[in-house]
Formats: C-alpha cells, sequence, structure tokens
C-alpha cells in the first residue's frame, strides 16, 4: 500500500453524493476517412490488462490502514480489474448535436466514481455528425491535476497521423513510450530525504530556513483582510453571496466552446496583459452579465480562485501539485478596461505574495491556507461562509496538432468539480489555435448556466473594442479584417444549441462606443517573471 499525501486526500475526504469529486473532460475527434467507429474503437486493446499493466494510482483503489476511517488513506493495488466496467462505449441519439452530447456528459458527470474499483472511467461516444468521436474521461482529484491530465493525453497522441498507439492513457506502455518521447524518467513526487529525516534538529533546521519566507507571506496574507495589503485579494474577504455561493445537489450541467488563441492573444498585445489577464476579464464580463440576467449583481466584486500548478518541470508523476491565488474579477465595474486593470493589479499582487518562495516552500503556504476552506467544505459550511465566488481555471496544453490513431483531435473540454460555495466551475485549456473552455455548474443552483457561453463571447468582443480591435457594434476594425481573413479556420466548434461558431455572435446593441484610455490607465511595467508567472502563462505556439 501507498499513504496517500494530504493534498489529495483532501479531495477524497470532502467527497458526498451530492459534490463528487471527479475531473475530466471531453477530447474531441474527427475519424480518418473509411474508417468506422466500429473498427476505431475495436483496435483498442483492453482485454487481459491488470494492476501491473496500469500507472498509479490507475490500477489502484482507495482503503485504510489499521486506524480504519479515522486514519490515513492509502492506494492498493486491485487485482482483478474489470475492463467492461471502466472503459464503455455509448451512442449519441438522433441528430447527434452537441446539445445531445452535452446532455450524456453532464449525466455521467453527475455520477460518483465507486471508490472500491480504481477511480477513472473512459467513454467513448459515438452518432456525433461530421464523422465525429467524442471519448469522455474521468478520473477522481485524489489521482491526478490538471497538468498531469495533459501529460495523459499526449501518451497516446502524436503530431503524425500516420502513428499507432492501441494502449488506454492510463497503461503502463502510454506512461513509459511518453517519458520516452520527452527525455524523462520515471519520477515521483519530491519527498524529503534521508538525511532531512535522520534526525529532528535537520527537520527543524529545514523547516526554520522556510519559516522566514512562508512567514513573510503569512503576514502579508493575512494583512489584506484589515485593507493593509494593496491589490491583493485573499479568500473569505468581501465575498458576495450569489447563487454561484449556495449548497448544490448531484445533477450537473455541463457546456462548451472554442475561441481561436489569437483573438485573445492580440488583446493581450494590445493592452499589455497576460492571458490569464484577458481569460480573467472574459470570465469577469460574463459573470456580471448572467448576474445581471437574474437581478442579483452584488455590490461587492465577485473573487474567483485561480489554481496555480507548483509541479516541478521534470515531474511527470500523477498527483495532485496545485495552490492557487485569488482573484478579484472586479465585477462590480461597469468599465470593461477598469475591470480588466483591477483584474491585473490582483494577479501581480497575488503572484508577488509567492516571489521568492521555492516551490516546496509555496507547497507549504498553499496547505496552511487552503485549511480553513478544506475544514468549512468538510464541516458543511461552505456555502454559509464561500472563500470565493467560483472557480477559473488556466491549464495548458499541448500546442501542436495531435492525432490519436489517426483521427484528428479537434478540441479539448475540460470538466471539473463544483461543491458546496462553488456552484459554477470555469476551466478551460490551450490546445493548438484555440482555447477551449468548458463549464460546469449545479443544475438546480444555476439555470441557464449554457448562456455563458454566449456572455463570454460578448465580453471578448467587449475588450476588443477596448483594445481598438473592433469597432463598436461588433465590427472588426480595417486595419484587422485582412489578417483575420487569412487564419486557418479551426476544427467545428462546440457550442450548446445552435451549431453557428461562436465567434460570429454580435456585442449587445447597447454596449456604448469605448476606445483605448490609455492615459486614464496606462499599462503597468511587468514585473521580473518568476517561476510562477510562468507557470500561470501558457507555452507559446511552437512554429
Amino acid at each position: 500500500m501507498r499513504r496517500i499525501d494530504l493534498t489529495s486526500a483532501a479531495f477524497l475526504l470532502a467527497e458526498k453524493r451530492e459534490t463528487p469529486m471527479h475531473v475530466g473532460g471531453v477530447n474531441l475527434y474527427t475519424l480518418p476517412r473509411g474508417v468506422s467507429v466500429q473498427e476505431f474503437v475495436g483496435e483498442l486493446t483492453m482485454d487481459g490488462l491488470s494492476g501491473d499493466d496500469f500507472r498509479e494510482p490507475f490500477g489502484e483503489f482507495v482503503t485504510t490502514g489499521r486506524a480504519g476511517p479515522m486514519g490515513p488513506l492509502y492506494w492498493e493495488k486491485d487485482q482483478s480489474i474489470d475492463m467492461d466496467y471502466h472503459v464503455r462505449h455509448s451512442a449519441l441519439p438522433s441528430p447527434g448535436r452537441f446539445r445531445e452530447l452535452f446532455a450524456l456528459v453532464s449525466r455521467l458527470h453527475s455520477t460518483l466514481l465507486d471508490r472500491n474499483r480504481p477511480l477513472w472511467e473512459l467513454h467513448l461516444i459515438e452518432g456525433l455528425q461530421n464523422h465525429q468521436l467524442a471519448v469522455y474521461m474521468k478520473m477522481h482529484h485524489a489521482a491526478i491535476d490538471g497538468v498531469a491530465s495533459m501529460q495523459l493525453n499526449q501518451s497516446v497522441c502524436s503530431t503524425d497521423p500516420a502513428f499507432r498507439s492501441y494502449d488506454l492513457p492510463m497503461s503502463m506502455k502510454a506512461y513509459q513510450r511518453y517519458l520516452a518521447a520527452v527525455g524523462a524518467k520515471k519520477s515521483r513526487r519530491a519527498a524529503p530525504n534521508a538525511s532531512e529525516l535522520r534526525t529532528v534538529a535537520d527537520a527543524l533546521k529545514q523547516q526554520f530556513n522556510s519559516s522566514a519566507q512562508v512567514l513573510g507571506a503569512l503576514r502579508r496574507f493575512g494583512g489584506a483582510f484589515f485593507g493593509g495589503s494593496g491589490n491583493l485579494a485573499v479568500p473569505w474577504h468581501n465575498v458576495p453571496r450569489t447563487s454561484i455561493n449556495t449548497r448544490v445537489a448531484g445533477a450537473r450541467r455541463f457546456v462548451a466552446q472554442s475561441w481561436d488563441f489569437d483573438r485573445i492573444q492580440a488583446v493581450c498585445k494590445a493592452v499589455d496583459g497576460t492571458v490569464n489577464d484577458v481569460v480573467l476579464a472574459m470570465c469577469s464580463g460574463a459573470l456580471r452579465r448572467y448576474l445581471m440576467g437574474h437581478h442579483e449583481l452584488p455590490k461587492h466584486s465577485l473573487k474567483a480562485m485561480a489554481p496555480v500548478s507548483l509541479r516541478e518541470k521534470d515531474d511527470f508523476s500523477a498527483g495532485n501539485a496545485v495552490g492557487f491565488i485569488t482573484a478579484d474579477l472586479a465585477t462590480n465595474t461597469e468599465d470593461p478596461e477598469q475591470r480588466l486593470r483591477t483584474i491585473q493589479a490582483s494577479m501581480r499582487a497575488g503572484k508577488d505574495l509567492l516571489k521568492g518562495l521555492s516551490s516546496r516552500e509555496a507547497m507549504i503556504f498553499m496547505q496552511l491556507t487552503q485549511l480553513p476552506a478544506l475544514l468549512t467544505t468538510m464541516l458543511g459550511l461552505a456555502a454559509q461562509f464561500p472563500a470565493f465566488s467560483t472557480v477559473i481555471s488556466n491549464v495548458p496544453g499541448p500546442r501542436q496538432q495531435l492525432f490519436w490513431n489517426g483521427a484528428r483531435l479537434d478540441g479539448i473540454y475540460p470538466a471539473s468539480i463544483v461543491f458546496d460555495g462553488f456552484a459554477m466551475n470555469i476551466t478551460l485549456v490551450s490546445y493548438a489555435k484555440s482555447l477551449d473552455f468548458g463549464i460546469v455548474a449545479c443544475r438546480r443552483s444555476l439555470p441557464e448556466v449554457q448562456r455563458m457561453i454566449d456572455y463570454l463571447e460578448e465580453a471578448l468582443v467587449e475588450l476588443e473594442e477596448v483594445a481598438g480591435l473592433r469597432a463598436a457594434g461588433g465590427r472588426k476594425s480595417a486595419a484587422k479584417k485582412s489578417t483575420a481573413k487569412s487564419r486557418a479556420k479551426k476544427p467545428t466548434a462546440m457550442k450548446s444549441g445552435a451549431q453557428k461558431p461562436a465567434t460570429k455572435s454580435q456585442a449587445p446593441a447597447n454596449l456604448p462606443q469605448r476606445k483605448l484610455l490609455r492615459k486614464k490607465f496606462p499599462p503597468k511595467k511587468s514585473p521580473r517573471r518568476s517561476w510562477l508567472a510562468n507557470a500561470l502563462q501558457p507555452p507559446r505556439e511552437q512554429p
């Protein structure tokens, strides 16, 4: 048995029927010409696999030790894996639109994983139009985080359409092949070495070496509650109560859509911001529209938990290495440029909070600051005392076009978790030439969540107007028309309901004309990039 670390065990301890703690998503593929779904699926290697054939922890189930439920949790190898249970084949009803796909994924994402088995499922979904195949995977958050899930995707994919690999992404063969491709060795999460644990004195010495940095971060963190830390946003402080911050039921609603990466990147350059800044501003504008539509826009701004990867560069293990920054979304600000600048200042303050910390020190700090949120969740008080308004996560994905046994990967649409106090989760993946958004919400708490797709587009159009890239009313500026026409078309986009691409949506007619007010809100100089800033920025597109 292997002991489950505290960060991963927290997701198991916080889970109940109404709050499943698995993550996953939908991969959308276009099958090769002349290959049927039955032929494609039939070539996958699934028979005869055992616990030894899977990478950790996908061949293991959760168990307890001698202390029972009150003690630590462990991974134990499953000697009799039932592949017919873990790998399932489904078909959509006619006409096979994305609406039918979203409805199926919403149901699949609502059910708990069986803890008596390895904590993952893979669903092959046929019946889509345009010769497409969808693959929905869900894995417990105790087993994997966002960055590790992208590594899992890439372990069975290739930039070469002729490459063939009939292994499952969770298999040891796929894992070893991926490690060889990136020139890495099989790795485990860094743990204290023998010299650190040899004596109490050595352990204390290491703790004191880190304590000065961690204590300084905790002082700045605590000072924010009393207005003494400038633009720094922290959990619980001035978090408004909305329909997003309530108790959740077990049913989920999933919607997804893609946006061209070039559009977001153009706004970034014009406003001197990062991709994260613009994405948060998009989400802020969309959430503001959603709450206004339900007549509950609060006086105080929404606060978002923005997860940050703390994974070392050479760490290719599963499990979790993640922290968070609290972002002020400025939803109480009408002007979109001022909203963007407030978000930038908030993110800059969050990065400064962790500046100078090593990844291990940052992990200590994150565990200390996340402990109250874990306790309120376990005690059932998260809805009464929400730490954040929502979760907005940006996961860097592969920037090249990928293929799976000749099938073109058209999009990676993440599906994450919601729980009491956080009834909506927005996660996006940067893949190839697009940003693929996946939104998961509690079906009972948040009606009409599919409108968030349109609101995100309207918010992006608004930012393009601010940046001078688009005239008022949604028309692109003349200087940008020729560039837009020359761009290659993205594969079929995903949208709930109508099948037209989201880029054709128009801004609301009542949006006032705005100019880029650089004198009023001048771009601030970017601070020196740290390991955290690099973690927050998706990798650049390969030439």
